[in-house]
This record gives structure tokens, C-alpha cells and sequence, in this order.
């Protein structure tokens, strides 16, 4: 006698029907689920950036929440008070009646949450970056691919109109060809020597805020943001802020592996990111594309473009450089230089359509294989990137890079910091 499925085992079969074999840029085909029944999803933090992520997706049935401070959980379950609450993530993803599962937590922890919701088949939503090392985001890439699942990261701006002017503009030729792009932020992420370990507040279960991390004594400098400051948990600003700043140049420019990087920086700390850091990024040609450079700045180190390319005042954001001119970009705006020569351009049509909203299209996705334009396999490879800028740092020299196997080719030293040990039972 056949069993009637239950309702996660029926979203399962259906999307494995949809998504088919995994194609680039796309979660897939349609799944045939109906649209207009709600996900059951759980949230893995929040607080913080959860915040913003649990605000995109509340139009869908939240079931379970996790967090590892129980102030900030106690808070979120008075808004969801049907949801089951949790401290461990793994126990959020044993729950049964979970569809899809939404990633809000420290850097160190995102392939490890992520990586579970994927093996456990539900689709996976990850704030930037996807991963903590290099090795982590290639790994969490392939189970996205090979358990079909509809996946996002949290790169918001991606869903903006006009990131996809920009895209057209640069992929029309209209600056010639690219042969650098120079992206910068005026923030900063770093820390100097650990603080003396202090008691561990009451409401805060460290032991499972550290997970994967190896064992040691809270300290007041890392909670409830400050854990980005320090290589074990974070990424500094580079890991933090490159994800959404070097996805413009990735996208526009089609780049996937570098096959070179080197810094110029502060001296290295052993535990503290740094300040004011310079990471110059090689890719090879493309097709038709030439090779090209991919510049970040942190702290004003970017200073000296204005000058040399007679730019405007413009706060953060990304330079395109072409044989033909300059393109200045950000958020929500962007500036085609010298002007004289561009008086009268009219850009191209548009030829990527409008998104119906980055959560949006996460949530679409899980229903019926619909695409989402930051999956896995695309953010999968703008994270190793990014983070592929702090091993060279760390390293202190330039680095030859073999994309396909994964692997820096020039030093065994930087190839210890591409993956990393994890604490038993944390392994992703």
C-alpha cells in the first residue's frame, strides 16, 4: 500500500523533478509546485543582518529560529511564536517539517549551517560570504549542485535595477574593452591583540556561538559584531564588504578564477584583520574578453584614482577602466567619463530583465526552479575570490592560483590557509 508523502518529502520529490541538471546562472527549471503555497522555512540567527533576511522572507510560514544568544532569540520568538526554538543549529535542521533554511549567522559558521541544510535536501539561503575559506565556498557550491536545491546568497544590491544598467552598459562595449576594474569601501574592520578573556555573558552559549572554532575564552571584543574583526570568525573588511562590492565587476566582466593575487598592506597580525588593505586580483581572458585586473581598496587607499582618471566626488564603489573610457559606479548610480565624450550616449536596450526581488527570488525558486542570479554556483566563485585576497595577505606574497583544482601552485604556506580543521562534529 503506497503512503501519502509528507509535505517536505512532496517539495523534495518536486523540485528534484524541476531542477534537472544544474545549469550556470540559474537555479533551474520549473519544479511545478504552486506558487502560493507558503515555504516552511527556519531561520539559523536572528539578529543583526537576520534581521533584514527574516524581513524578506516573513511572508512565508517561519517554523523554526536559531541563535546562539537566548536574549535575541527570546525577542525574535515574540514574533514568531509558533516557531520552535533552538540554540543548536543542527537540531534546527532535524526538524522534519522544514522546507528551506536561511543562513544569518558569524562567517565561521556559514558553510557549517549551510552546508547541513543542503545535505538534509531543504534550500539554503546564505548571508555573504558564502564561506569562511576558500575550500569551504568550492565545497557548499558542489552540494548545491549536486542536491539541486535553490540557493541565494545575501548580496541584496545584485536585485537593483541599476546594477543591471551597468552590466548592459559594460557588456555593450560601450568603454571599450575593460582591462581594470578598481572597487573600494571607506570602512574598516580590524583588530590589533586580543582583549584578556572575560566571563562569558549568562545569556550568550558560547561553546556553541564557537562551534566549528577551536576552543577558547570569550572576550568582549566579539560579540555582537565585532567577531569580523578577527581571522578566526571573520574576514575583516574584505570578507565582510567584498562580496557585495566585487559582485558588479564579476558579473559585468564575466569572471569566474583568478589566476593570480597579491596585496600591499599593513604588517600581518596573527589574529587581527587589517586596515587599509590593497588586493589586486588577475583573470584571464575570457573568450573574447581580455584579461583584466580586479583592484580592491579598504580606508581611502583608493585615493589616487581620483587624480590620475579626474573623477568626480564619489563615495564607494567600483571603476571601470576600458580602452575607450571610464565608468564610475555604486549602488544606485552611475557616471560614463570624460563626459565630452559621452555627450549624447543613449545606452542599450534593456536586455536583463528586472528582478522581482532578491528574497523574492530565493522564494520563487524553492516553489517551482525559477532562477536566482546570486546562486551558489555564481557567488561560490566571487567568494573565493574575496577571500583569496586575505590568504595572499596573510601570506605576504603574490600567489599563482589553479582554479580548477583549487589550489595556490606557488606556496604550500597559502594553501594551508585556502581550507582549515574544524572542532568534531562541526565538519562541513
Amino acid at each position: 500500500m503506497n503512503q501519502r508523502p509528507d509535505r517536505r518529502d512532496f517539495l523534495k520529490t518536486s523540485s528534484l523533478a524541476g531542477f534537472g541538471m544544474l545549469l550556470s546562472g540559474s537555479s533551474l527549471v520549473h519544479a511545478g509546485r504552486a506558487p502560493s503555497e507558503k515555504l516552511n522555512i527556519g531561520c539559523v540567527g536572528t539578529q543583526n543582518r537576520a534581521s533584514a533576511n527574516i524581513g524578506g522572507i516573513r511572508s512565508q510560514n517561519i517554523v523554526a529560529i536559531c541563535d546562539t544568544d537566548q536574549n535575541y532569540l527570546d525577542r525574535r520568538h515574540r514574533d514568531f511564536p509558533k516557531a520552535n526554538k533552538y540554540n543548536d543549529y543542527r537540531k534546527l535542521v532535524d526538524q522534519k517539517d522544514i522546507d528551506a533554511i536561511v543562513v544569518s549567522t558569524p562567517d565561521h559558521m556559514h558553510a557549517p549551517a549551510t552546508g547541513a541544510a543542503l545535505r538534509s535536501g531543504r534550500h539554503a539561503y546564505c548571508e555573504k560570504p558564502l564561506a569562511h575559506t576558500v575550500h569551504e565556498a568550492r565545497v557548499i557550491a558542489g552540494l548545491a549542485k549536486k542536491h539541486k536545491r535553490a540557493t541565494q546568497l545575501g548580496t541584496q544590491i545584485h536585485a537593483g535595477g541599476n546594477y543591471r544598467r551597468v552590466v548592459e552598459i559594460i557588456q555593450s562595449g560601450a568603454i571599450g574593452d575593460v582591462i581594470e576594474s578598481h572597487v573600494w569601501v571607506g570602512k574598516s574592520w580590524s583588530a590589533g591583540d586580543r582583549p584578556a578573556p572575560a566571563p562569558t555573558p549568562a545569556h550568550i552559549h558560547f561553546d556553541l556561538w564557537l562551534g566549528p572554532a577551536r576552543e577558547r575564552k570569550y572576550h568582549p571584543n566579539l560579540l555582537p559584531a565585532n567577531w569580523r574583526k578577527w581571522w578566526e570568525f571573520g574576514g575583516g573588511t574584505l570578507g565582510d564588504m567584498g562580496c557585495h562590492h566585487m559582485d558588479l565587476s564579476h558579473w559585468a566582466l564575466k569572471l569566474r578564477h583568478p589566476v593570480a593575487v597579491s596585496t600591499k598592506g599593513p604588517p600581518v597580525h596573527a589574529e587581527g584583520c587589517p586596515s587599509g588593505l590593497h588586493v589586486t586580483l588577475e583573470y584571464p581572458a575570457r573568450g573574447k574578453l581580455p584579461p583584466v585586473k580586479l583592484h580592491w581598496y579598504d580606508s581611502g587607499k583608493h585615493r589616487h584614482l581620483f587624480k590620475k582618471h579626474n573623477l568626480p566626488n564619489w563615495g564607494d564603489g567600483t571603476l571601470f577602466v576600458g580602452t575607450k573610457g571610464v565608468m564610475l559606479a555604486s549602488y544606485g548610480g552611475y557616471k560614463l567619463l570624460p563626459e565630452a565624450d559621452f555627450k549624447g550616449y543613449r545606452p542599450p536596450s534593456k536586455s536583463i530583465p528586472d528582478s522581482i526581488g532578491h528574497y523574492n527570488e530565493w522564494i520563487q525558486a524553492c516553489k517551482t526552479g525559477s532562477p536566482t542570479t546570486c546562486n551558489f554556483d555564481y557567488s561560490g566563485a566571487l567568494t573565493e575570490s574575496v577571500l583569496l585576497g586575505n590568504v595572499a595577505y596573510r601570506t605576504g606574497k603574490r600567489l599563482e592560483w589553479d582554479g580548477e583544482k583549487c589550489e595556490v601552485t606557488n606556496s604550500k604556506a597559502a594553501n594551508s590557509l585556502v581550507r582549515k580543521e574544524y572542532r568534531k562534529g562541526w565538519e562541513v
